[in-house]
């Protein structure tokens, strides 16, 4: 039985959220989680700058397998969600020019996938992923919330037509 090495990331402008687990089996294991942080001021392709290097840096040095990714949820501030869709793109971009798969997941469905609800609370979030990775450290609820990416990408690349996938590869 094969370890694959899942890197979640939860994109954001100021903060990117980072989170490894290797997944053999049914088993999930905790491997590494943290924090890219762009500068808070300067020019918004700075910032992407900054992000960019963060994640390729998380890329080179854990070599992950596979990657999923959050999915922007736009809300009323029209120029706040496009912006986060830059942070998104970074997320999406560096790792598929590593040659990894990338899934991405709406924030509800990570909810119910860790929580059992799609409309949980952070810490709600923070505690589960805890229990289900119990040697998880990690540094702010975006790693956590990365942490919860890979864990719901465990769990959905497990499913028949996921297994199948795979196979036909």
């Amino acid at each position: 039985m094969d370890t694959i090495r899942i890197l979640g990331l939860d994109p954001g402008l100021r903060r990117t959220g980072w989170g490894l687990v290797e997944c053999r089996g049914n088993s999930l294991s905790f491997v590494a989680a943290g924090t890219v942080k762009a500068p808070l001021d300067g020019e918004l392709a700075h910032r992407l700058v900054a992000l960019h290097a963060g994640i390729t840096e998380v890329v080179r040095s854990y070599a992950p397998d596979e990657a999923a990714v959050e999915q922007t949820f736009v809300n009323k501030d029209a120029g706040a969600t496009l912006k986060l869709g830059h942070a998104r793109g970074i997320a999406l971009l560096v790792p598929a020019q590593a040659g990894l798969a990338v899934a991405e997941y709406a924030p509800n469905a990570v909810k119910k996938a860790i929580v059992g609800a799609g409309h949980a609370e952070k810490g709600q979030i923070r505690l589960m992923v805890r229990v289900l990775l119990p040697r998880a450290e990690f540094d702010t609820d975006d790693a956590a919330d990365a942490l919860a990416i890979a864990i719901t990408h465990a769990h959905h690349r497990q499913s028949a037509p996921a297994r199948l996938a795979a196979l036909m590869r």
